[in-house]
C-alpha cells in the first residue's frame, strides 16, 4: 500500500528506508569491561579504552558478537564468516576517539528480510541490506549550565547493531509496522531491550518522494528519532516539505536533519556526508572477525520461537483472533504470561479465547492505569487462571468477575477467597429464579404483550431487572430460558 500525497501537480509516492540502531544487551561494552547499565552517574562507567587514552587497545566482546549473529539469523540474513572492523572518522565532543569503530566494507550480516503485516491481513516483505556492529558515542548534557555542554561517556563504547533496510517502505503505517516488528523481534531474542525512551533503540529515517513510476529522487536523512510516533510525524512533515519544494521548481538538497518533537518540524543539521567524507579505513588494532560455520549453525538452532511464528501458533492452536494473537505475541512477557495462565494450577488447558480477552482488556487496562510493566503485575498467571475458571464453570458471572478482578488487584487475594467471602456465587437455583421471573412478568403484562407482538428486545429489559434484583448473581442463561418459557410457553 502506497502512502500517496496529493500535490498541486500530481500524486506523490513516499519512499522510506530505515537505519535502526539497537543497543546490544551485554553486561560489558563492545571493546571494554565497563558496565552498560542505564542511569548510572555521569562518567562513572568509563574505562581507559572508552576514554581513548593513548596506547590502550580494544578487545572484542565475544558475547556481543553472538548477539549480533542471532539477530542476523532471525532476520533471515546471510552471516559472513569473515567480516572486518573499520574506522569512520568524524569529530564530536562526545566521541573521544575522533572516529567510530564500525563495519563498513564487510558487515557481519547481509541480505536479510523482515515480514510486516498490513491492514486487512496482507503481508509485505521488507529487504534488509545489512546488519553491522559498531560502538556508540557518549552523550552531551545541556541541563547543567545555561551556555555550556557537559560530556557523559558512560554510553561511549556500548555495542550497537545497526540494521539498515532497503528503501522498501511506502507508508507511515508500513514504517510503524516495521519498527514495531523489529522491536518485538530483538526483545524476543534478548539481544536488545528496545526501550526507545532510554535511547537503546534509535532510528535514522531516510525520506524521499517521487511521482509514481519515477526513479528515486534525492533523500533526506532525519537522525536519531526515538519513538514510533515521532518517526511518523517526521516522515509526514518532511515528505510534504519535499513535495512543496519540487513543485516550486526547486531541488531538494541531500542533507541530514533533526526532528523537533515540540514543533513537529525537521530542521537542517548539516549537508549529507558521502562515504569519502568519513575516510573509512580498516582498523589496524582489530583482526578480521572469523566465525566457524558450525558455531553459527549452533546459534541458529538455539533461537527461540519468534513473534511471527508464535502469532500463527496462537491463531492455529488456540483459535485466537488476529488482533489478540498479534498483541500477545508481540512481547515475550505477554506470551509467557498468557501460556502460563492457560496451563496454571491443574495443568489443564483453560479457555484460550477467554484468557486472551481478560489479559488484553482488564489486565492491560490496570497495568496502563498504574504505568507498570507486566512483570510487576499484582495479578499473577495463577490468579487470573482461577478467575477464568470461576467464570467458565459459571460459579460467577462475567459482570461480577470484573469486580472480583479489581479486588484481586487492590488486595492481592485470589478469586475464590473473594467470591466466598462476599457470597458472589451465581444463583443457579431454578425455583428461586423462576419465582423472580414470574413476579416480574406479572407486574409488567404490557411489556409481555409487546414481546409477543414482536418486540424481542424487551427480553433484555427483563434480564436486566432480574440481575438488579439478584445484585448481578443470577445466571443469565437460566434467566433467558425461564423468560421464554414463561412468555412463549417453551
Amino acid at each position: 500500500m502506497s502512502y500517496l500525497l496529493t500535490g498541486k501537480t500530481a500524486k506523490w509516492e513516499l519512499v522510506v528506508g530505515l537505519e535502526v540502531h539497537c543497543q546490544i544487551i551485554s553486561q560489558a561494552k563492545l571493546f571494554s569491561n565497563s558496565s552498560t547499565l542505564f542511569g548510572l552517574d555521569p562518567n562513572s562507567s568509563v574505562s581507559f579504552i572508552d576514554a581513548s587514552l593513548p596506547g590502550v587497545l580494544p578487545r572484542l566482546n565475544k558475547f556481543a558478537v553472538e548477539q549480533a549473529i542471532k539477530t542476523g539469523l532471525a532476520l533471515n540474513g546471510t552471516i559472513n564468516l569473515v567480516s572486518y572492523f573499520d574506522r569512520k572518522h568524524y569529530f564530536y565532543p562526545d566521541s573521544p576517539f575522533g572516529y567510530q569503530i564500525t563495519q563498513f566494507y564487510k558487515p557481519i550480516m547481509e541480505n536479510g528480510s523482515l515480514t510486516i503485516e498490513l491492514e486487512g491481513g496482507t503481508e509485505k516483505n521488507i529487504n534488509i541490506n545489512r546488519l553491522h556492529i559498531e560502538q556508540d558515542a557518549g552523550k552531551l548534557l545541556h541541563e547543567y549550565h545555561p551556555n555550556k555542554s557537559f560530556v557523559d561517556l558512560n554510553r561511549a563504547g556500548v555495542g550497537l547493531m545497526e540494521i539498515v533496510s532497503d528503501p522498501d517502505l511506502r507508508s507511515i503505517e508500513e514504517v510503524a509496522a516495521y519498527v514495531n516488528n523489529l522491536r518485538s523481534l530483538v526483545r524476543a531474542l534478548g539481544t536488545c531491550d528496545a526501550n526507545m525512551d532510554e535511547g537503546s533503540m534509535r532510528c535514522d529515517v531516510n525520506i524521499s518522494v517521487r511521482k509514481l513510476g519515477e526513479e528515486f529522487r534525492t533523500r533526506v536523512e532525519v537522525k536519531n528519532v526515538n519513538s514510533v510516533k515521532f518517526i511518523q510525524k517526521a516522515i509526514e512533515y518532511e515528505a510534504n516539505l519535499q513535495i512543496e519544494t519540487w513543485e516550486q521548481g526547486l531541488v531538494v538538497q541531500q542533507e541530514t536533519k533533526l526532528f523537533d518533537s515540540a514543533s513537529g518540524k525537521t530542521y537542517s543539521l548539516r549537508s549529507k556526508e558521502e562515504a569519502s567524507d568519513y575516510r573509512y579505513v580498516r582498523d589496524p588494532d582489530l583482526m578480521p572477525l572469523s566465525l566457524d560455520a558450525n558455531y553459527v549453525a549452533s546459534l541458529k538452532e538455539s533461537l527461540p520461537e519468534l513473534p511471527h511464528k508464535k502469532k500463527l501458533r496462537f491463531i492455529n492452536d488456540y483459535g485466537l483472533n488476529v488482533y489478540d494473537a498479534t498483541l500477545i505475541s508481540s512481547d515475550t512477557a505477554y506470551a509467557n504470561f498468557f501460556e502460563d495462565a492457560l496451563m496454571a494450577q491443574d495443568n489443564k488447558l483453560k479457555n484460550p479465547k477467554m484468557m486472551a480477552s481478560w489479559l488484553t482488556t482488564n489486565l492491560f487496562a490496570f497495568l496502563n492505569k498504574e504505568g507498570i510493566s507486566l512483570e510487576n503485575s499484582k495479578v499473577t498467571p495463577i490468579m487470573l487462571a482461577e478467575l477464568v475458571d470461576l467464570v467458565e464453570s459459571q460459579v460467577i458471572s462475567g459482570k461480577i468477575a470484573k469486580d472480583v478482578f479489581e479486588t484481586m488487584w487492590l488486595e492481592g487475594k485470589n478469586a475464590k477467597t473473594i467470591v466466598e467471602a462476599k457470597g458472589l456465587q451465581q444463583i443457579t437455583n431454578t425455583k428461586e429464579l423462576e419465582a423472580i421471573v414470574n413476579q416480574l412478568c406479572n407486574d409488567n403484562e404490557d411489556k409481555i404483550t409487546s414481546i409477543k407482538a414482536g418486540k424481542d428486545k424487551l427480553l433484555g429489559w427483563f434480564v436486566v431487572q432480574v440481575m438488579q434484583v439478584t445484585k448481578g448473581k443470577a445466571n443469565p442463561e437460566i434467566v433467558n430460558v425461564l423468560l421464554r418459557k414463561k412468555i412463549f410457553g417453551k
